[in-house]
C-alpha cells in the first residue's frame, strides 16, 4: 500500500517561512505527478496549492500562492517540497501530499494521499 508522509507543520508568524516536505514509499516515484493540497477548516472543500510533473519540468499553482510558494522535488530521495514564503494568516491549513501516475494534468485526478500536516500563521 502506498504510503506519503508529510513533515511536521509548525506555528509561524505572518511573513514567515516554511518548508514541508512528503516522502513516498511503496510507488514508483519517478512516475509520479505530485500535489499539495490545503483544507482551511473542517467542512470546507480540500484546495489544489501546487503541483510538479514527474519530470519536474512543469509546476502549476494557484493563484493565491503564486510568487510565494514553490514546489520541488527530488526524485533520489523519493520527496516534494513546498517551500512557502511571505506566509499569510489566510494561508493556515491542513496540508497534504498527493500523488498520482503521470499524465498532462497537474491539478486534479489524484490517487493517493498523505494525512495532513497543520500548518497556522499568526498575525
Amino acid at each position: 500500500q502506498a504510503q506519503l508522509v508529510e513533515s511536521e507543520g509548525d506555528l509561524v508568524k505572518a511573513g514567515g517561512s516554511l518548508r514541508l516536505s512528503c516522502t513516498v514509499s511503496r510507488l514508483t516515484f519517478g512516475t509520479l505527478v505530485m500535489g499539495w493540497f490545503r483544507r482551511r477548516a473542517l467542512g470546507k472543500n480540500r484546495d489544489f496549492v501546487a503541483a510538479i510533473s514527474a519530470s519536474g519540468d512543469s509546476t502549476d499553482y494557484t493563484d493565491s500562492v503564486k510568487g510565494r510558494f514553490i514546489i520541488s522535488r527530488d526524485n533520489d530521495k523519493n520527496t516534494v517540497y513546498l517551500q512557502m514564503n511571505s506566509l499569510k494568516p489566510e494561508d493556515t491549513a491542513i496540508y497534504s501530499c498527493a500523488a498520482k501516475f503521470s499524465d498532462s494534468e497537474l491539478v486534479g485526478g489524484y490517487n493517493f494521499w498523505g494525512r495532513g500536516t497543520q500548518v497556522t500563521v499568526s498575525s
